[in-house]
């Protein structure tokens, strides 16, 4: 019966059923096994609801609609495109800098390729830079990032992890701090590779006056303070994140819709019922998804994967080459909020088995899945960049691979230096 039971909902995953169905069956199916009352399904979603933390995720998720939904975009590319188009490789830098500050507010790299990308494109080939190159740019960009406050994944991550009550405790804050390193080498190695790739080619670079400058800063005179607010807010313990997430929300709400009228009065309900929607999906998945992690706690499921993997594998270097090649996998094939919510809970005391401290884990993990968004074949970026600039999946591979070789080199130091990640935390 358990066997019928348990290919059925394996079934039903294939057959494309919502992934919450398919988590809440086989939690369901474990608890009743176990002979555990279903009722600790209901209980563990009131313990979410009652979790702190998860005010951040709909009022940044709104105030990233908001951004999306906006001119911010262009004032972005033009004000950093006026201050740093002058340097070598300097409109490729733009790109990553304006790509990474887009994604960290909105957590969605695909709007990230359609609003930031659709202008750095053309601007990239205009310039002479090299269309395969620009191509490979752009879409590799669109989930520069995630590891910066305050990215979506990175605090549903600290909340997992929370819900989890590990012995080797910490914060969001945490989370954010140790993020910031690992994101500069990443735009720094991309840089680096930028202006030794264009190193003979004839880049037109603009030309601005003092006068352009100050017209460009006026233009985002209030996207520019926020994140020294927001961010300030945070790592100076000023806010709690839930605080800086109401902050930015009210913010990005009054700027866009009362100072700069770019968003009309009625639109804003469409916008909110639209990130609403994302945030209720997230946080129904996470529900059950705690639920599940619950039974395999119970159930000892961790220690026993645990246990023989250590059979297996004994030296934390291994783990960590073959951690990085599952991951690389799961990102190019799930969405980064169902990995974390289904793999964190399998990862995690494996990895604190390890003797992998949770902070690095977390930044690995979303390192990983960052590089997953264009990994073939089936990265999420490549065909929203195949969509949006019309051209072929394996034009975008073949334009997409150097960048990922970069970012993959970054990943490894990320992964065996943790000091990248934890050098400003007493850990």
């Amino acid at each position: 019966m358990m066997l019928l039971l348990s290919l059925l909902i394996v079934l039903l995953a294939l057959l494309g059923a919502p992934l919450f169905v398919v988590i809440v069956s086989a939690a369901m199916l474990g608890f009743y096994h176990a002979g555990i009352p279903l009722a600790v399904i209901p209980i563990e979603i009131y313990r979410l609801v009652n979790t702190p933390l998860l005010m951040a995720l709909p009022l940044f998720t709104f105030a990233g609609y908001l951004l999306a939904e906006s001119n911010v975009s262009t004032r972005l590319v033009r004000l950093t495109q006026i201050f740093l188009g002058w340097l070598p490789g300097g409109l490729a830098i733009v790109a990553f800098i304006t790509c990474a500050f887009f994604t960290a507010f909105t957590g969605a790299s695909g709007v990230t390729i359609v609003a930031v990308g659709a202008l750095l494109f053309p601007a990239l080939v205009q310039a002479g830079y090299p269309e395969k190159f620009s191509l490979g740019l752009v879409t590799t960009s669109g989930s520069l990032g995630l590891l910066l406050a305050p990215s979506l994944p990175l605090i549903l991550y600290g909340v997992i992890l929370q819900q989890m009550e590990l012995d080797n405790p910490f914060t969001i804050q945490d989370l954010f701090i140790a993020g910031i390193l690992p994101a500069f080498l990443m735009i720094l190695l991309l840089t680096i590779y930028a202006v030794w790739v264009t190193r003979g080619t004839p880049i037109v670079k603009g030309s601005y006056s003092r006068a352009d400058a100050w017209e460009a800063v006026k233009e985002a005179k209030w996207e520019i303070p926020l994140p020294f607010i927001v961010l300030g807010g945070i790592y100076s313990g000023v806010f709690a994140i839930s605080e800086a997430a109401a902050v930015t929300a009210a913010y990005v709400l009054v700027t866009l819709v009362v100072i700069n009228r770019e968003i009309p009065y009625r639109d804003i309900p469409r916008v909110a019922r639209e990130a609403m929607v994302m945030v209720g999906g997230i946080l129904l998945i996470l529900g059950v998804a705690l639920a599940f992690t619950n039974f395999l706690i119970d159930a000892e499921i961790p220690q026993q994967l645990f246990e023989w993997i250590r059979s297996w594998i004994s030296s934390k270097f291994t783990f960590l080459i073959l951690l990085n090649i599952v991951l690389l996998l799961l990102g190019a094939i799930l969405d980064i909020f169902s990995a974390l919510v289904i793999m964190i809970p399998l990862i995690v005391p494996m990895a604190l088995g390890y003797g992998i401290d949770p902070i690095h884990l977390g930044i690995i993990f979303l390192a990983n899945m960052q590089i997953g968004y264009f990994t073939p074949p089936i990265g999420m970026n490549l065909f929203i960049a195949s969509y949006r600039f019309d051209r072929s999946i394996m034009e975008l591979y073949r334009a997409t691979i150097p960048f990922m070789l970069v970012l993959l080199l970054a990943l490894i130091i990320i992964t065996y230096v943790p000091e990248v990640s934890l050098i400003f935390l007493d850990r």
